[in-house]
């Protein structure tokens, strides 16, 4: 048994079952993400009641603190905050190019500055494949650049093969390959040519997934879609595909659409923390006056713990009083959400109704304001 097993597909959109040392995740699937080893405001037992059971970490920000040994000492993420399901982490790299805006990129690593109090960094390869290792999660990302969208051709070219450099350079120091499963990433911005050959590059190296990286970071839906459209048919059929840094409702199902496996983004507990439901039929601001006497749940066709027991002027009323409950019951409800989503995907393909499912989703989600 390999780390993912293809089990069926509508077109391009495809259901399989990843592995891990931690359990057997179906996918598509959306993971939740709990940046210093804590999704903001849930408690491990309502993470498992939001989410598939797979959750990130990430590197950077454990690294900084409370450090790669100290989160080693309490038997790596998942000891630390009492998780008994599966983990990923990244490698550290977005963070590291897009936090800093003093760095220095060589051929060794990259020398930049602590985002919060300036004190003098340094990212390698190595580095950020040892902290992984530390931190104990069942996949683990290999360490890459990721420039802007539209940097010039050159620069990007420079950058794709230093990536492919990197990646060869993480996978040589993996100290723990049985047990947990190393993704190359696939960088190259608009420039197709370039996403093709760090493609051909990474699977020479041999990894066990691919993600995809520099999407979502300010491009135009179009341009993400012209590189996905491209990807779907290069990418190798039997090995998991995961689009970073993606959670946007219309995001993930195109996504699907074009053979994506895997799925993750921040945007569903922070855009909950300044009171924006994700429902059915769209986005809901619960702070609008217009709810202030609103008793029904947030969504009616969500069978969530909030929906079925607070109403909306509720929730209202916890976020103009500025309780946290307000935020925790939001993260929640978006998550969960997002989790319904995913099972109501697979359930589509499987049935081969995968389009038409789609279609009726937007059709639906398009309809409420703000």
């Amino acid at each position: 048994m390999g780390i993912w097993d293809l089990k069926c597909s509508d077109n391009y959109a495809r259901c399989g079952i990843l592995h891990t040392k931690h359990g057997d995740f179906e996918t598509p699937i959306f993971m939740p993400v709990g940046t210093k080893a804590t999704v903001k405001s849930l408690m491990p037992n309502e993470i498992d009641e939001v989410s598939d059971g797979l959750i990130l970490g990430n590197t950077y920000h454990l690294w900084l603190s409370p450090g790669a040994d100290i989160v080693a000492e309490h038997g790596g993420i998942r000891g630390m905050m009492h998780w008994d399901k599966a983990l990923l982490t990244d490698c550290g790299g977005f963070q590291v190019f897009s936090l800093s805006d003093l760095r220095k990129i060589t051929e060794e690593g990259v020398y930049f500055k602590h985002h919060k109090n300036g004190s003098k960094l340094f990212m390698s390869p190595e580095i950020s494949i040892d902290i992984q290792n530390k931190l104990g999660a069942d996949i683990i990302m290999s360490f890459d650049e990721c420039p802007p969208f539209n940097e010039t051709y050159k620069y990007m070219k420079e950058s794709v093969e230093r990536t492919i450099r990197w990646a060869k350079r993480g996978k040589d120091v993996h100290k723990n390959p049985d047990s947990q499963i190393l993704f190359g990433i696939v960088q190259g911005g608009p420039y197709l040519d370039l996403r093709k050959h760090c493609l051909e590059e990474l699977e020479k190296i041999g990894f066990e997934g691919f993600s995809i990286g520099g999407l979502s970071v300010g491009e135009s839906k179009e341009e993400m879609l012209k590189v996905l459209d491209f990807l779907k048919d290069e990418m190798p059929k039997d090995k998991p595909r995961y689009l970073m840094g993606v959670g946007e409702v219309e995001d993930i199902l195109n996504g699907v659409e074009r053979g994506m496996d895997m799925f993750d983004c921040v945007n569903p507990t922070r855009i909950a923390r300044h009171g924006v439901a994700i429902t059915s039929h769209g986005r809901l601001l619960i702070k609008n006056a217009r709810f202030e006497r609103d008793m029904n749940g947030l969504d009616s066709e969500c069978d969530c713990m909030v929906c079925k027991t607070f109403t909306r002027s509720y929730i209202r009323h916890l976020f103009r009083e500025e309780e946290i409950l307000s935020m925790r019951l939001l993260s929640y409800h978006n998550l969960y959400f997002l989790k319904t989503l995913m099972h109501n995907i697979r359930k589509a393909i499987k049935e081969n109704k995968f389009m038409e499912f789609k279609e009726e989703c937007l059709r639906k989600y398009k309809s409420q304001e703000l």
